[in-house]
């Protein structure tokens, strides 16, 4: 479209864009509109209603509106609120630890193995403790892997076992032990007061207790899990959601080779 009124609203957009105060964008730049979702132990009413604004209000939202509410039982009720955020944030004052590497394909990474460890890399994975929860370990471990990216049984050059869940850390690491692994993979879904902390944290405190922290790369991945965070806890890297096998084989492979490990 090359029409003139793109190109004004583009030119407006840019003049009023401040990222040292970034607000959501809703309708127009800078509207700060939002629409927030929660559920209050009240009954479906007017009272309950208002509760619900008052709440947004609090969260700093201006002339916030119900646009839904719901019972889900007698005495709770879930609400939809919409209306404009007043806060904002500093863009440019945020810096995010992220991991640091050019993401391999799959034969690249093969090519990677074959050049630089020169003999096939053991990877063993699963989701720990009560954790009942295989889809983002299946999708980075499994053949067919997800979303075109195949996973890391497919990959020539890596033995990749996955355990599944509900692995005790105590069985996790002891099959680390029986397959000489190279590379640990935890995977942590269920996150309910912290649960995912404390069975992360007891896993690299019982590889140190074992020896073994130092002589392998340990990476945990999940939907709350970040490179921060993981690091904060004593793994060599984080991944959360949008990553695939081939970034994590990809940061695995040359960690080997950075730590010499191979």
């Amino acid at each position: 479209m090359s029409g003139g009124l793109y190109s004004t609203e583009s030119k407006d957009f840019d003049k009023s864009l401040d990222l040292t105060k970034v607000k959501p964008y809703g309708d127009t730049m800078n509207d700060g509109k939002v629409q927030v979702s929660f559920t209050l132990p009240v009954c479906d009413d007017e009272k309950g209603v208002e509760a619900a604004l008052q709440l947004a209000k609090k969260m700093g939202l201006k002339n916030p509106n119900c646009a839904h509410h719901g019972s889900l039982d007698k005495e709770f009720t879930f609400y939809v609120v919409y209306g404009s955020l007043e806060h904002t944030v500093n863009y440019e004052d945020i810096h995010v630890e992220t991991v640091e590497v050019d993401t391999m394909d799959m034969h690249e990474c093969e090519d990677y193995i074959k050049e630089n460890i020169k003999r096939d890399v053991v990877i063993v994975g699963a989701s720990t403790g009560t954790d009942a929860h295989t889809v983002g370990i299946d999708a980075v471990m499994n053949m067919k892997g997800f979303a075109g990216h195949y996973g890391l049984e497919r990959y020539e050059g890596i033995e990749a076992l996955n355990l599944g869940s509900q692995v005790p850390n105590e069985e996790f690491i002891q099959k680390a032990i029986e397959l000489k692994a190279d590379v640990l993979l935890v995977s942590q879904t269920v996150t309910q007061k912290d649960v995912h902390i404390k069975n992360l944290t007891e896993l690299v405190e019982l590889l140190e207790a074992e020896g073994l922290r130092d002589k392998i790369i340990l990476v945990a991945g999940g939907a709350r899990i970040t490179h921060e965070i993981a690091k904060e806890l004593g793994y060599d890297a984080g991944f959360g959601p949008g990553k695939y096998a081939d970034d994590v084989a990809t940061f695995a492979l040359t960690e080997m080779v950075n730590r010499e490990l191979v």
